[in-house]
């Protein structure tokens, strides 16, 4: 692959309904720079607290996820006094961030409140992916008093030094804006702004605030805060009319162009206009696989997923044979191109990303905003189906998994046989990172199915957490989370806190002992795990409080049984399935990937 291709930033943001959210009626989004109350003496309950409770019910927040400590505790009792918002309480941090991650995903923005330094790093993880993943996530963390900044006194939950800055010096590389809330005359600006800088730029924010200040009235708080009002991004007429022109120029002379939907598409809210192109140019359509979800995969030229070498079938021979393709919010990274190993050439390409576009080997164009560009494109482009009937001649479907025979040992693609049977508009599917990713990126997605994972960040035992956010976000979905023993073992204890949500998930827990993607990559005894009875670690969770259903499958008769059960009498039950596989039954795809991952990660060093 051209390395300048490979190598193309991947801009900034993503999501679809940033704070209008399509679940909860919440007012839009609006901005306030300058508001202060109208009246000079303030009312008992205009506090910094029920501030940032209304702000974050205003963004569509209706559910924090938090871990208690005694920083932040009177800022929890002004949270969970606001009608609109309720606290989650989580087992640890780092699960209370994948909750806000998967959370964002669905509703456009997530929040999280945890305590000075030890809470702040052991979220940090969290929400050093969802900025690699480009969400907007609030992450609160309660602060020292205000009167022992500056004082020299060492404090309890930091390093044993008088500085406090640690954290926060941490949080600079992973957020895009922080505010360290230690006075009153301020909050409220700090506060503001800091919310809509994470909408505006779609990435994680960190907002610290001194723990004695959230219940202290000020007269910049009003009651009723006036609702954010945040300016629109508008293209350079000029530049998306040139853009359009010479885009349309390559694309209408070639002879079977394709069109590939990337990542990217989220955070410029283009997933509308795609589908319009797409229905407009009848290119070939294909996703790349961190885009799985954002690509309509009920539309009668789809392909399936572009991964390089890992690609579903037919799909990389369409692509790479094609004379020009455009690629809509692409993430060209090791793992998305396969170890560096994408056959695609600059000049043949189209490069759209949120608000640019390279067109092959000619100019750039800048401030020109990645959906208006595909509507715009849309209307200039000739209709050209010769990609899609090339693929359509050679396609042959796909097999089907040999039958099992009687009490036979479950293999894998068994079990994603009958997963993809489980899927409707009224589910949703979370991957966990590993073997998952390859497995449900064949799941076949009918129209309204949700679909997440976490590829450019790729952090194990981020689905349990992340499960958690995106069931709370929509109530009215049931999630279906694939998650490996190995992944399970890092983030286990917030199934507790999906309990305690009365959530329905479904959770096959897919037991091949150990950690399998990284064994493909590079093996040794570090990849062999304990063995757990998960089953009886979820029971026990359980501990009879809640609507929990377990049960543990080892042959397609029994995962049968299992899955009639989770879809009729505990259809309102969290269930949980333990599927016992061989540790070497992998897909296919993993085994490409994952030598050539090893390949890219062994590079000797260049000669200096």
């Amino acid at each position: 692959m051209d390395s300048k291709l490979g190598s193309l930033d991947s801009c900034k943001p993503s999501n679809n309904n940033v704070g209008s959210p399509p679940h909860n009626g919440c007012a839009s989004i609006q901005d306030s720079h300058h508001h202060v109350s109208s009246s000079t003496t303030p009312s008992c309950d205009a506090t910094l607290g029920r501030h940032l409770a209304h702000r974050l019910v205003q963004i569509g927040v209706n559910d924090v996820f938090s871990v208690p400590g005694d920083f932040n505790l009177t800022l929890l009792d002004h949270l969970i006094a606001e009608p609109g918002l309720t606290n989650i309480g989580c087992c640890n941090e780092l699960n209370a961030g994948y909750a806000a991650d998967g959370y964002a995903r669905q509703r456009g923005v997530g929040a999280c409140v945890v305590t000075f330094t030890v809470g702040g790093l052991s979220i940090i993880n969290a929400i050093a992916g969802a900025y690699s993943e480009n969400l907007p996530v609030i992450c609160i963390v309660g602060g020292p008093n205000t009167n022992d900044y500056g004082t020299n006194r060492i404090l309890h939950h930091t390093i044993g030094l008088p500085d406090f800055s640690q954290e926060l010096r941490c949080f600079q590389t992973v957020t895009c804006y922080q505010a360290v809330v230690n006075n009153l005359e301020d909050a409220h600006e700090q506060i503001d702004k800091a919310i809509s800088t994470a909408l505006m730029l779609s990435k994680p924010v960190y907002i610290s605030i001194s723990c004695n200040l959230p219940g202290i009235p000020h007269p910049t708080f009003s009651r009723e805060p006036i609702p954010f009002s945040l300016s629109p991004r508008m293209s350079n007429q000029m530049g998306l009319e040139a853009a359009v022109e010479a885009t349309a120029a390559l694309l209408n002379k070639a002879v079977k162009p394709v069109l590939v939907g990337g990542p990217n598409l989220r955070v410029a809210k283009a997933c509308d206009a795609f589908a319009e192109l797409a229905d407009a140019c009848g290119y070939a359509l294909s996703a790349m696989p961190s885009a799985k979800g954002l690509v309509p995969e009920h539309h009668p030229h789809f392909i399936g997923t572009y991964w390089g070498a890992v690609s579903t079938a037919f799909c990389a021979e369409i692509i790479e044979s094609a004379d020009a393709y455009i690629f809509a919010g692409p993430i060209f990274n090791d793992y998305s191109s396969v170890g560096y190993s994408l056959l695609l050439k600059k000049e043949k390409a189209i490069i759209v990303q949120p608000d640019r576009v390279v067109v092959a080997n000619g100019p750039t164009f800048g401030c020109v905003l990645m959906k208006d560009f595909l509507s715009a494109l849309a209307k200039k482009l000739n209709r050209n189906t010769t990609a899609y009937e090339n693929y359509h001649r050679i396609y042959v479907p796909n097999g089907v998994p040999p039958k099992c025979d009687p009490n036979e040992p479950l293999r894998v693609n068994v079990l994603f046989q009958h997963i993809q049977k489980m899927l409707s508009g009224n589910t949703a599917v979370i991957a966990e990172t590993g073997d998952s990713w390859f497995n449900c990126q064949k799941l076949d997605l009918p129209e309204g199915c949700g679909y997440e994972f976490q590829m450019q960040y790729g952090s194990i035992g981020w689905s349990v957490g992340a499960t958690l956010g995106y069931a709370q976000s929509v109530p009215d979905k049931r999630v279906i989370a694939c998650i490996g023993d190995g992944s399970f073992q890092v983030t286990a204890q917030d199934v507790s806190t999906m309990l305690r949500c009365d959530q329905k998930t479904i959770i096959f827990l897919i037991n091949n002992g150990g950690y399998t993607i990284e064994v493909e990559i590079h093996d040794g005894p570090y990849n062999v795990i304990k063995n757990w009875n998960y089953t009886g670690l979820v029971d026990a969770i359980h501990n009879g409080e809640g609507n929990c259903w377990t049960t543990k499958v080892t042959c397609e008769e029994e995962l049968t049984r299992a899955i009639e059960t989770v879809t009729g009498d505990k259809k309102d039950c969290l269930c949980f399935i333990e599927v016992i596989v061989h540790k070497d039954d992998t897909s296919k795809e993993l085994l490409e990937w994952g030598s050539r991952v090893s390949a890219a990660n062994s590079r000797p060093p260049n000669p200096q």
